[in-house]
């Protein structure tokens, strides 16, 4: 009853958002005119917009099946897509994409992986995932002044903000990742509390099955601190997957043909953009994506094409993917287990 009504507040929270974003983005703006300008796009410059997501998407599932097999985990590179496909869709739609981990977690038990394990896979494609976005902003600050001060001038502080929490996040993640006897010892205190303060009923059956859990964590973690050479693959892998789908904008931006700018310059700036709003308690960054994109882009595309440009590049970053990985969340619902569901009921 509970998940059910936390489901229905992440909708209700979605569409509430999503109308504040239309209204906000569109509200006095002619929607004819618009709508004809992005009839003018080459759209043949589109495509490889989308193939763009379709990376980003396969990319993390290449990680994925990466990474089980370097623990031992057999499972197929099409299961591996659907996990990551899930990931995306759950992310999409649910405040700082909370909502990814917990279902992957879910339809790789169905799979019978073990929760410790792909917990633990998760929890390092997340650093990694992260740990891109922070070594990008601190490039930047670093190098790229004269760009922060030309292009990000107006959201400069989103940029710091987003900054800042993902360096939070990531030393966070990296300590539990890293030290798993501390994670192990902050998880079974944490479980004595919750049966101290009557949360939990106190049973020994699950502080031993957390203690097994937190043993097979600590294996997991210490596999990959021993095998640097994973996480290298992984931060290479990474890197191709998240400015595959910087890109996209590139895309639109020859779409409309234009010329002057940079696909460097067009990539960073949609970088900045997943720097700023990537931690931020929004489904996909939702509104404030948009807001940024039409403070930055602005030198690139034009007072007369910026908000055009802005339609066709969050349709490709975040809609297109949102509409893909929920085709590939319905097929995951309906292959994922099924096989080993029917062979029990043979049995």
């Amino acid at each position: 009853m509970e998940s059910k009504k936390k489901w229905i507040f992440n909708i209700i929270f979605l569409l509430l958002i999503f109308a504040a974003t239309l209204y906000g983005v569109f509200h006095g703006k002619d929607m004819g005119r618009i709508i004809e300008i992005i009839k003018t796009v080459n759209p043949f410059w589109l495509i490889p917009g989308v193939i763009c997501v379709i990376i980003f998407i396969w990319g993390e599932s290449i990680i994925i099946h990466y990474l089980m097999h370097s623990l031992g985990i057999k499972v197929k590179k099409w299961t591996c897509f659907l996990f990551s496909s899930v990931g995306f869709f759950f992310s999409c739609i649910t405040p700082s994409a909370s909502g990814g981990q917990p279902a992957q977690v879910y339809y790789m038990k169905k799979e019978d992986i073990p929760i410790p394990i792909s917990t633990m896979v998760l929890l390092i494609i997340t650093i990694i995932y992260k740990m891109v976005l922070v070594l990008l902003g601190i490039a930047l600050v670093i190098f790229g002044q004269g760009f922060i001060h030309r292009y990000l001038s107006d959201a400069i502080f989103w940029f710091y903000l987003g900054m800042g929490l993902n360096v939070v996040c990531v030393v966070i993640m990296v300590v539990f990742a890293f030290h798993p006897n501390f994670a192990k010892s902050i998880m079974i205190k944490g479980h004595i509390l919750l049966e101290r303060i009557h949360i939990l009923k106190h049973r020994k059956s699950r502080a031993k099955k957390l203690v097994q859990s937190m043993d097979q964590y600590r294996g997991a973690a210490v596999y990959l601190q021993e095998n640097k050479k994973v996480l290298i693959v992984v931060f290479l892998i990474t890197m191709v997957q998240r400015f595959a789908l910087f890109a996209a904008t590139w895309f639109v931006y020859l779409a409309f043909g234009l010329k002057g700018t940079s696909a460097f310059t067009v990539i960073l700036l949609q970088g900045s953009i997943a720097v700023a709003v990537d931690m931020l308690p929004l489904p996909g960054g939702m509104g404030i994506s948009e807001k940024i994109f039409l403070d930055i882009f602005l030198p690139v595309f034009g007072s007369m094409l910026l908000l055009p440009g802005m339609v066709l590049s969050r349709g490709l970053g975040y809609y297109t993917e949102l509409i893909l990985s929920a085709i590939f969340t319905i097929v995951a619902n309906f292959t994922i287990g099924r096989k080993k569901k029917s062979v029990v009921e043979k049995c």
